[in-house]
């Protein structure tokens, strides 16, 4: 039986089951008289058979309480209400007076924040007792993706997610919907980037007609082998899933050759996750600046504001012939749309102060989910909600890979390419964890300190003695390194020593006091930043000799490609999850 089930005859509201614990301030699941609850106080003092309320047991040892008995395990009655100042209990047959609890602000620090969307949504669940916790374990799907993503989540760093709505429609309540055969395709395609210091994020659409190369992709069988499936030149972004037995580790692979960002981690749903999710919160807003009937997708929608969930909500989102020019780079705007409301209605008090709401949306999200093994754990989804839960609304980007139509397709337009001019400008400013909305900055003083690494006397380019690590960068990049400093820039106190004893993300060059003209000699050539140099010690080199350390880390692009990240993103067609906007 449910925790529904559990209640007393007078049909207790699975809400009224969740209970605050003010020694961990977080809410735990209470259930009935038929099973163990967990050893929280209780809302109300404990009373004996005749009704009156149970007196300390001055006689016990320490002065311990009684303890109430239920079936299942022994529950510990409430503190006795004291007053300050050592007076003594209330009276029996009274109540102590309470302070008023300020409810709002405690379940606001407590319940963590859902962001969700078509495909965009994390559960939840740091309200809930460790049977729940254990049962919505038991709902995520998880998928090896042989090395594609990284094996755990740190709270500490940047993050990219890649988030997939395929458009496979078997399981239940997925019929009806245009190919019922699809082996599930990457229809919808976001990468999340969530910033290191939680100021920001961009959720960056990836067109499903994107013209790409998938590289060829290990996926693991259902035997346990490993299978390289051959990748493919020139095909549409979508066939990086599902075709030819392609897993969401090819999808993954294929936005690192598009885009030069490495997505840590995936999530993907299909389409009865629209609908689960939006029936969990009580429908999303969404406003139209213009009537649809749409015969395709089946929405039928007046001008105007309205509330949508189930499959009015997923015709929504399926819609394309009546938004701009009826192709799927309208509706991404208008998906997007969507998922800004759906963020607006998880993240506000009506949600967040609704256990009864909270369980349901955790139940749907943890059974829409499938994810990478390196996630796939409640405990880590709760985390990464309550990192999302730090990014202000207004300054979650929503943005498209910026395209042109592909001129292979002749006169009618089918597909697009990535626009040379403008995609990179953008893949860069992501991957170095620039904002696309306007942000406080580094605290000033962190700022100016870096800012002074790089000014005064540098060193000749033949003093400057370094040795160089491979700490994360492709295979060779040391070597490459070397090679240009010596021969192109007239470093020749440099050595290659190999790989270092960790990845890193960023490159960093470690220097004495006394090597400071040299790290920033080294800093100008390379185009280092500020923030890459790092005051320490020197090293001994193969000849003796102290020596800098450069390492090169995951964002190396290239002997002699500046690592010196834009000041600020480029100006692109955006919109943020604060913003109302109607679709049309």
């Amino acid at each position: 039986m449910d925790a529904q089930g559990r209640g007393r005859a007078d049909n207790i509201d699975p809400a009224d089951q969740w209970v605050l614990n003010p020694n961990t301030g977080e809410y735990e699941l209470r259930l009935g008289d038929s099973a163990p609850q967990s050893a929280v106080p209780g809302p109300r003092r404990a009373r004996d058979n005749a009704g009156a309320p149970r007196r300390r047991n001055d006689s016990a040892p320490g002065g311990t309480r009684e303890r109430g008995q239920v079936r299942g395990g022994d529950v510990p009655p409430p503190r006795s209400g004291r007053r300050r100042g050592g007076e003594p209990e209330t009276p029996p047959g009274r109540r102590a007076t309470r302070r008023p609890v300020k409810k709002k602000s405690r379940v606001k620090k407590v319940l963590a924040w859902t962001a969700g969307g078509t495909a965009f949504v994390l559960v939840a669940v740091g309200t809930a007792g460790y049977l729940y916790l254990k049962h919505l374990e038991g709902n995520v799907t998880t998928t090896d993706v042989e090395g594609a993503a990284k094996d755990g989540f740190s709270k500490d760093d940047a993050f990219n997610i890649l988030i997939i709505g395929t458009d496979k429609r078997t399981g239940k309540g997925n019929t009806g919907y245009g190919d019922t055969g699809s082996v599930g395709h990457a229809d919808t395609n976001i990468l999340l980037h969530v910033s290191k210091d939680r100021t920001n994020a961009t959720a960056l659409s990836i067109p499903r007609d994107l013209i790409v190369n998938v590289p060829d992709c290990p996926t693991k069988q259902p035997d346990g082998s490993t299978k390289v499936i051959p990748g493919t030149q020139n095909v549409r972004f979508n066939t990086s899933l599902g075709q030819d037995g392609r897993d969401p580790g090819c999808t993954m692979r294929t936005v690192k050759e598009v885009t030069g960002i490495q997505p840590d981690h995936f999530m993907m749903v299909d389409f009865n996750a629209v609908k689960t999710l939006t029936t969990a919160v009580d429908g999303v807003n969404v406003c139209l600046a213009h009537a649809v009937n749409d015969k395709q997708s089946h929405l039928k929608l007046s001008a105007g504001e309205h509330k949508i969930e189930g499959e009015q909500a997923l015709a929504f989102v399926r819609t394309r012939h009546s938004w701009g020019n009826a192709g799927d780079l309208d509706r991404i705007k208008v998906q997007q749309q969507f998922m800004a409301s759906l963020m607006r209605k998880m993240s506000s008090s009506d949600t967040l102060t609704s256990p009864s709401k909270l369980i349901d949306l955790a139940e749907a999200a943890t059974k829409a989910l499938t994810v990478d093994k390196g996630i796939g754990s409640v405990s880590t989804l709760k985390d990464i909600a309550l990192e999302l839960k730090k990014v202000p609304t207004k300054n979650i980007s929503f943005l498209t890979v910026p395209v042109k139509d592909n001129p292979a397709d002749g006169v009618v337009h089918k597909t697009v390419i990535v626009d040379p001019a403008l995609a990179p400008q953008v893949f860069d400013a992501i991957n170095s964890d620039v904002s696309f909305t306007e942000v406080k900055k580094k605290q000033k003083a962190q700022k100016d300190a870096e800012a002074a690494r790089l000014k005064g006397s540098t060193s000749a380019p033949s003093d400057v003695r370094v040795r160089i690590l491979n700490g994360g960068a492709q295979a060779g990049s040391a070597q490459e390194t070397l090679d240009w400093l010596q021969n192109q820039e007239g470093v020749l106190k440099s050595e290659n020593a190999g790989n270092a004893p960790a990845e890193l993300g960023r490159t960093t060059l470690e220097y004495a006091p006394d090597q400071a003209a040299q790290a920033r000699e080294l800093a100008h050539l390379m185009g280092l930043p500020g923030s890459a140099l790092k005051p320490g010690k020197s090293v001994t080199n193969s000849q003796g000799l102290p020596a800098m350390t450069l390492t090169l880390g995951k964002d190396f692009k290239g002997a002699g490609v500046s690592l010196t990240a834009p000041s600020k993103a480029p100006t692109v067609d955006k919109s943020t999850a604060d913003k109302v906007k109607c679709a049309s």
